[in-house]
């Protein structure tokens, strides 16, 4: 059975890094933040206020499927967080090695722009949340089921968890979760 990525995916201030370190605590999985994966020049664009384009993104989606390439060569499933605002973008993420699956946390631009203006300490300002907005592609019907399921993001942070385990079929002790946990590598 190959290693799982579970790519926790949605709009800055959805909610993204706190569930992706509560699933990978319950799941016993790394975790990384696809902000991290940013050349110096995406950062610099976003904190100066501009959107990326797709060919900021693309070599940063790239970065993000060799990191899970990486892992899944060592039989270790992972947790990553990701925006993965389009179907293209995702479609990088799903040419891993690994089975990638998708949480979006999803939100009313109101919902989650209340939650970005409170954050501090991070380079995307919240001035940028009407661009992802208008650039998300939510699942489609045909990407939602066993591999990617939307969550509403006004749930407690448990109950997120939660539902996506129990809908993807991801429960700690479950048949399909106990190879993932034995090299945290």
């Amino acid at each position: 059975m190959p290693a799982t990525c579970l790519v926790v995916m949605g709009v800055s201030g959805a909610g993204k890094s706190t569930i992706a370190a509560r699933l990978a605590g319950e799941l016993g999985w790394p975790m990384a933040e696809a902000d991290e994966f940013h050349p110096e020049a995406n950062i610099a664009k976003m904190s100066a206020g501009t959107p990326l384009t797709d060919a900021d993104r693309m070599p940063w989606l790239h970065t993000i499927r060799a990191w899970i390439d990486e892992h899944a060569s060592n039989g270790t499933s992972v947790v990553v967080t990701c925006s993965a605002l389009k179907r293209t973008y995702r479609d990088v993420l799903r040419q891993a090695t690994a089975d990638v699956r998708f949480v979006h946390l999803s939100g009313t631009p109101d919902t989650v722009g209340g939650r970005l203006s409170g954050r501090s300490g991070h380079f995307m300002p919240p001035a940028l949340l009407e661009s992802q907005f208008a650039d998300l592609e939510p699942l489609a019907a045909d990407e939602e089921g066993r591999d990617a399921v939307a969550v509403d993001v006004t749930a407690t942070p448990e109950q997120i968890t939660a539902e996506a385990l129990d809908r993807l079929g991801l429960r700690p002790g479950s048949a399909g979760t106990a190879h993932d946990t034995a090299d945290l590598g």
